[in-house]
């Protein structure tokens, strides 16, 4: 099975979507990369659906990706008595650590990092943003806050934090238990919540390992302050549009999405966009013309994959959203203006022979009329390369590792295989010739344009290109 399309598509997997039968339906209307959130769910409950895509992994043929998202460190307001009260503009408000609850002067806001960090003048918006409060004063153990948006605050409704950066673990205790499961069954992406410094990137790793990719979640405006080290220590990033849309004005999130989506081309890391991309199928069978626009633009900017979240996760039309957004995507990179915008960005190419050569590679097969470039990789670096140019021709990643064929598969323009490890130059041709017209690339006195590194087998060793005729 191929897509004919570049991007690609990740699919959260929920109540609306956990059966065997709808896991094997929406990978064939169009899902490349299945998302496991882990704010919701038992561990079982993942399990069995872990268990359900790699099962049709195997009856497929075809290399399918697992994205563990972890919850994160999330804040809250504590339990209100009678559930809730009424806040109003212009009415000051006072957040307690500890206490009673019940009224304005006494809203519990159980965490001790918020009270050590926040300042005068810093902004606390409550509920997605529907409530918010400007801080006015700090005092025995106490945030009092003028409020700007008034509205009903209400049990543990979460609360955004867009101007104070907390002294507060990526991980908590949950998610440190959540990911040791994760490695244990076999995920090929963890997503980590709350980044806000590269130190964070960088305890994930500690935890996470080498042997899994590590995504970072971009929804904090302090995330940006370091935003290319970020990108440069993380494996893969998600423009998580949710939190972030909350912690920044509205009108910033489409020039932040586009600058992530840029720094990452550059950087040679996947992006995802995610969040409300066809929000209205949650509940439609059809999405509005702003949706469809919406996913169209993240694939002009060359996003590699886009993101649905509640459509598949919940909704009452998962596998219709999920056909929506592969023909969205498919008929937007047909629309003839589509090349023209992909290749206005070109990266530079860094002085190594690796990048020159899987720079060289896209040139060649585009001046040839190749009918792909077969790119033999071993830690998946050579086809990343080569997907940085955002070549007009297919890339096929063969590679001998499982779990490399399956961080792949959210790679733009990657059609990832495993296949056996070649240990010879006309093994290497032979077997590029092979999938190239088993998996429907070429065909008989086609050309194909294959990237390797001599010797076999070692990562990071590209060197070689040559044109093979099928």
């Amino acid at each position: 099975m191929r897509r004919n399309r570049n991007a690609k598509i990740v699919a959260t997997i929920g109540p609306a979507s956990a059966s065997r039968e709808q896991i094997r339906t929406l990978f064939e209307a169009g899902v490349d990369v299945f998302r496991l959130n882990f704010s919701h769910g038992s561990h079982e409950d993942h399990a069995e659906r872990h268990q359900f895509i790699r099962d049709l992994e195997k009856t497929s043929g075809r290399p399918i990706g697992i994205l563990q998202d972890l919850q994160g460190p999330k804040i809250r307001v504590g339990t209100l008595r009678d559930d809730g009260i009424d806040i109003v503009a212009g009415q000051t408000v006072r957040f307690v650590r500890e206490g009673d609850a019940g009224d304005a002067q006494s809203i519990p806001l159980p965490h001790g990092e918020v009270f050590n960090a926040i300042l005068p003048g810093h902004h606390m918006m409550i509920d997605d943003g529907r409530l918010r409060v400007e801080v006015t004063g700090l005092a025995n153990d106490a945030i009092e806050a003028r409020v700007i948006t008034g509205g009903r605050v209400t049990n543990r409704k979460g609360v955004n934090l867009p101007d104070t950066v907390l002294n507060l673990s990526p991980l908590t205790d949950k998610d440190r238990l959540d990911l040791e499961f994760g490695k244990k069954i076999g995920v090929d992406y963890v997503a980590l919540s709350f980044v806000q410094r590269p130190s964070d990137v960088i305890e994930g790793r500690s935890l996470i390992g080498e042997g899994v990719g590590l995504l970072s979640k971009i929804e904090k405006p302090s995330a940006f302050e370091k935003i290319a080290d970020i990108v440069a220590l993380s494996d893969a990033i998600m423009v998580a549009r949710g939190d972030l849309g909350v912690e920044i004005p509205p009108e910033e999130v489409p020039g932040r999405q586009k600058e992530l989506i840029r720094l990452c081309r550059l950087a040679g890391k996947p992006v995802i966009i995610a969040t409300q991309m066809l929000d209205s199928m949650v509940s439609a069978p059809a999405p509005t013309r702003a949706e469809a626009s919406d996913v169209a633009t993240a694939i002009y900017e060359g996003a590699d994959a886009v993101m649905l979240s509640a459509e598949s996760a919940a909704g009452q039309y998962p596998v219709e959203a999920v056909a929506m957004m592969d023909r969205i995507i498919t008929r937007t990179e047909q629309h003839e203006a589509y090349a023209s915008i992909i290749k206005a960005l070109e990266p530079d190419i860094d002085p190594s022979a690796q990048h020159a050569v899987s720079a060289a590679a896209a040139f060649v097969a585009e001046n040839i009329n190749a009918k792909a470039i077969v790119a033999f990789t071993s830690s998946g670096t050579t086809a990343v390369r080569i997907a940085r140019e955002r070549p007009d021709v297919p890339v096929i990643g063969i590679t001998p590792h499982v779990e490399v064929a399956r961080r792949l598969s959210l790679l733009w323009g990657v059609h990832s295989v495993r296949s056996a490890d070649v240990v010879s130059y006309d093994e290497m041709v032979s077997e590029a010739v092979v999938h190239a017209r088993q998996d429907g690339f070429a065909q008989t006195h086609d050309q194909i344009v294959v990237v390797s590194g001599v010797p076999f087998g070692i990562p990071g060793s590209t060197n070689n290109l040559r044109v093979a005729v099928v």
